[in-house]
């Protein structure tokens, strides 16, 4: 029987910040597709997803980082790398701060930006050393809107995620000869706890819903399939791209 190029079955897949939202989907949604996963965050935070897994009959086990602790990042990858083989990374776990530009504290930015960008660099380095030295592995870092445009209020996560649509194109130049694809998402407007105050906002969700033309918020499972293609033999021709997963919102 011809296996198909989605099936994950054989595959470990680390996910950050699997705790709730899209991290949570994605990590199910790769587990359906066979995947065993070892859920990266932060302490007591990914029991649920741990559990959700496990339904699924795949292997899991929960793994504490503050992925702003960049001596940890190294720790961290040298214990799950060293007894086992990691084939695929996701990078989800990230912040928002809203604010006006002009009242953005320098403690503000510099969490948002070491959690969002930095860490995820270094997860990136740690993970993919191994990979790009066995000759496969699949990098999909979720990046955002944002990192196409602009935003209102959200300057240091706006910063965050173009450098996050960067990274993610300067990696595959160097280890897509290596048989590493990296990739990333970019979710368009997605029901989680990031867009809480936008949606509560009756204007501001009337303005959003009538730009996009699925006409509706965006979900976990909406991002899950994106991750498990990319993260697939179906995506090993596809590098250093950011996938819009959005309803239609940049097509307006």
């Amino acid at each position: 029987m011809t296996r198909s190029p989605f099936d994950l079955h054989g595959r470990r897949a680390v996910v950050t910040g699997a705790g709730r939202g899209l991290g949570q989907g994605i990590a199910v949604g790769l587990a359906q597709a066979g995947a065993d996963l070892v859920l990266v965050g932060r302490s007591g935070s990914q029991c649920e997803t741990r559990d959700q897994v496990a339904e699924s009959g795949r292997d899991v086990e929960i793994v504490d980082l503050d992925v702003s602790d960049h001596a940890a990042i190294e720790r961290v990858a040298a214990e799950v790398t060293g007894s086992r083989q990691v084939d695929i990374l996701v990078n989800n776990a990230g912040i928002i701060d809203r604010e006006d530009a002009v009242n953005v504290t320098r403690q503000a930015w510099h969490r948002v930006l070491d959690i969002n960008l930095n860490g995820l660099f270094f997860l990136c380095q740690e993970f993919g050393r191994p990979m790009a030295e066995r000759g496969h592995g699949k990098i999909v870092s979720v990046a955002s809107l944002l990192s196409f445009q602009g935003g209102i209020r959200v300057a240091s996560y706006t910063a965050s995620k173009h450098g996050v649509a960067g990274i993610t194109k300067a990696l595959a130049n160097e280890w897509g000869p290596l048989g590493v694809q990296v990739n990333a998402i970019a979710p368009g407007y997605m029901a989680t706890d990031n867009t809480t105050a936008l949606r509560a906002d009756p204007d501001r969700s009337r303005a959003i819903l009538e730009r996009i033309p699925a006409g509706r918020w965006g979900s976990a499972a909406d991002v899950a399939g994106a991750a498990v293609f990319l993260s697939s033999a179906a995506a090993d021709y596809v590098n250093g791209h950011v996938l819009a997963v959005d309803g239609g919102w940049l097509a307006r």
